[in-house]
């Protein structure tokens, strides 16, 4: 191959890749409201996920970390999820706790638990449910070697879907405040020319930074 050909090739393979890394992934967030939130002084919130690991059900572990990692602000004080288990032992513990949001008023509704909440100056519980899953592959990648070298030639695609949902439940009112929801869906490659190159849709993260940003506007009222 001729320099100028390899040269054509590699740039025409460098454009679609920088075309396959933008628009991979599309975003909606919604909520509903059912009463109105605010936040004041030292009051706290906390995201939680189904502790009773682990099970094909559970929302990932990093997930729930990567929504109060995002949601905490000048705004809103995330306590974090360790912190709220120690304080309110024995409830959250993975063989006592909620398996749902529908558990948690009648948990919540406990007078010593809300003596504890109280203490905590929490004033929002945030259950996160859902999970990311991969809907769809396709295309193959070989990969071989021989006395003159070795590659991979092929392409692969996949498409994940994140779809998860936030209950806020208000400790102060007793009462779920509202519903915040965020989806994601993406398409992933990996195009091999001797070398494979995965070019992935990060949809569990813009579900992420997607629901944290819904939920800091929910929560302050803005």
């Amino acid at each position: 191959m001729s320099k100028p050909i390899g040269n054509v090739i590699f740039s025409l393979l460098s454009l679609s890749i920088i075309a396959l890394l933008s628009g991979c992934v599309t975003a909606t967030v919604q909520e509903v409201r059912e009463r109105a939130t605010g936040i004041v002084g030292s009051e706290t919130v906390v995201v939680l996920g189904r502790r009773s690991r682990p099970s094909s059900n559970e929302t990932e572990i990093d997930f729930i970390q990567c929504v109060a990692d995002n949601l905490s602000s000048d705004r809103v004080a995330v306590l974090t999820e360790q912190d709220f288990v120690d304080a309110t032992f024995p409830w959250f513990e993975p063989r006592t706790a909620p398996v749902n949001a529908n558990e948690l008023p009648a948990l919540l509704d406990q007078p010593m638990l809300s003596e504890r909440l109280e203490q905590l100056g929490l004033r929002y519980v945030i259950w996160v449910q859902g999970k990311t899953e991969r809907v769809s592959e396709g295309g193959s990648v070989t990969c071989g070697m021989s006395p003159a070298g070795g590659g991979c030639f092929g392409f692969l695609t996949w498409e994940n879907d994140a779809s998860y949902e936030a209950s806020v439940w208000d400790t102060q009112e007793q009462q779920a405040a509202g519903r915040v929801s965020s989806d994601a869906a993406g398409t992933s490659y990996m195009p091999a020319l001797v070398v494979p190159i995965p070019i992935i849709a990060r949809v569990q993260n813009s579900a992420c930074t997607g629901l944290a940003s819904q939920l800091e506007g929910f929560l302050t009222n803005s």
